[in-house]
């Protein structure tokens, strides 16, 4: 299952939100699907994910994401590690 945050932190001219997911596959396929370059993605050891702007984010839920909030976000990360 893929997930999208509430988070909306500026970033130049979009407002961004964190994209994660149960597996690392699910997650590139989630973006492969909605335009996402690999580059971006945040490889972190704890809480591997991406940044995505609104628009991406609701392509995201149109092709099945799980919008959740920052606090659910990272209880599922603590429940995972």
């Amino acid at each position: 299952m893929v997930y999208v945050d509430n988070m909306k932190a500026p970033y130049r001219r979009m407002l961004m939100c964190h994209m994660a997911a149960d597996t690392v596959e699910e997650l590139h396929e989630m973006a492969d699907h909605i335009g996402i370059q690999r580059k971006w993605f945040q490889n972190k050891p704890r809480f591997p994910h991406y940044d995505i702007c609104q628009t991406k984010k609701a392509l995201a839920i149109g092709a099945g994401a799980i919008a959740i909030t920052q606090k659910e976000l990272v209880t599922f990360f603590r429940r995972n590690i």
